[in-house]
């Protein structure tokens, strides 16, 4: 049997490095892919979900600014303490009376019918002055203002700060602490300012 010579198996030596080469190449390729279908080049990974209103932190209230005429405070009848920069941000109606005011008894109904409608939104605060404390609490009772904010001002000062020479008067006092109106109110006159201000 006669041999190749090498210059006959040098073509089939190329040819089986030629394979043994491209099965070397293809190797990593097939390695590479997994199981699950690979993500195409420049896909976006799904967002985490958002998360939900229950676990997102609240925003932090800012307190409203207090102006000048509502920083005071004061003792109500009863006796608790009132701090009036707590209606801050809020229109006010401070209402000045005196329990032996004929003018205060014709509003007082208006006013505790007014002062729980319009607790959280416009509230009504009465200022007591020119008599005793037992001529005040007596004119909460009788005309059912027991639950409103009567402040027990028998000192006046709240009367002097706020220049308040007579009963009964009206200050009424916008969202930013302005005064809008100082004086004498009716029923009808004080509910449609009320009204009004609740509105905005």
């Amino acid at each position: 049997m006669s041999r190749s010579s090498p210059a006959a198996d040098r073509p089939a030596r190329r040819l089986v490095r030629a394979v043994a080469l491209a099965v070397a190449l293809a190797a990593p390729v097939s390695c590479a892919v997994t199981p699950e279908r690979a993500a195409p080049v420049g896909a976006v990974a799904p967002a985490s979900p958002a998360p939900t209103g229950s676990t997102r932190p609240a925003a932090p209230s800012v307190p409203a600014r207090v102006p000048e005429t509502l920083s005071f405070t004061a003792k109500t009848l009863d006796g608790t303490a009132f701090s009036a920069a707590d209606l801050a941000g809020r229109p006010v109606v401070l209402w000045f009376w005196a329990p032996w005011c004929a003018t205060c008894a014709s509003q007082a109904w208006t006013v505790a019918e007014l002062a729980p409608a319009y607790r959280d939104t416009v509230p009504i605060v009465g200022v007591a002055g020119l008599g005793d404390q037992r001529a005040m609490k007596g004119f909460v009772a009788e005309f059912d203002l027991a639950g409103t904010t009567q402040l027990d001002d028998r000192a006046g000062a709240l009367w002097r700060r706020f220049e308040v020479v007579e009963q009964s008067t009206f200050l009424i006092l916008d969202r930013d602490g302005r005064i809008v109106h100082r004086g004498f109110l009716d029923g009808e006159a004080l509910t449609r300012q009320v009204a009004a201000l609740a509105r905005g």
